[in-house]
């Protein structure tokens, strides 16, 4: 699942006239950067919610053929990443799915959604985040988000003055984790608190570069990044 449905209000005046999920870094989408990356991973079909300027959107993704898109319809209402998974579970189904935000664009030195497929234990995991070092990105303004333990799992930050790592807006998760929450707008991270309470919130960090791209400077710092030199 591609979550593309924000309204964007800090990436404007680009937002002005479009959703956030088509603006452009290096002459790619944000949304295209992230449906690349995954169908390069293997992913055949993606889900992704739309609301603001939800038409132009899936516009532009009706001329994509890989991954496979199905569209989850927010326009009436804007449901928040926890009430999006919700609602978009009877086109996900049942397994362990993919989701991922637009605004995480990342140089991978490795095979960053490959090591995070193979770390996936559905025995342990309800789900798994994959992470950036706080030195290793721009664009992230926080203290950071977890540490992580040596067999992976996961801990918030609390009351903690600063954490290493930054959630970097991709995880695997099972979809059921949102099934006993209400309808509405609902963030994961109440959901991701729980499970991390009950000791099933893993993660990987990424082995390369992350930019998280939520203003125009920051899509600016990213484009200049992705132009330097190899």
């Amino acid at each position: 699942m591609v979550l593309a449905a924000g309204l964007g209000t800090r990436m404007r005046p680009l937002t002005n006239d479009r959703p956030k999920a088509l603006v452009e870094v290096a002459g790619r989408t944000l949304i295209d950067h992230v449906l690349d990356r995954l169908a390069d991973a293997g992913v055949e079909k993606a889900v992704v919610n739309v609301h603001w300027f939800a038409d132009r959107l899936e516009g532009h993704l009706s001329g994509r053929t890989r991954p496979e898109i199905v569209i989850s319809d927010e326009r009436r209402q804007l449901l928040e990443t926890g009430g999006g998974l919700k609602k978009a579970r009877p086109l996900l189904g049942p397994d362990p799915v993919w989701v991922a935000n637009i605004d995480s664009v990342w140089i991978d030195d490795g095979d960053a959604l490959g090591e995070l497929a193979r770390m996936w234990d559905p025995e342990k995991m309800d789900a798994c985040l994959l992470l950036a070092r706080r030195e290793a990105s721009i664009g992230f303004e926080g203290a950071g988000d977890f540490f992580l333990s040596e067999d992976g799992r996961l801990t918030f930050r609390g009351e903690a003055p600063s954490a290493p790592y930054a959630y970097m807006g991709v995880h695997i998760t099972k979809p059921d984790i949102v099934a006993d929450q209400p309808k509405g707008p609902f963030s994961l991270t109440k959901v991701w608190r729980r499970l991390a309470d009950e000791g099933r919130l893993y993660g990987r960090v990424l082995d390369g570069f992350w930019m998280h791209v939520g203003d125009p400077q920051a899509r600016d710092a990213a484009e200049a990044k992705l132009k330097e030199p190899a």
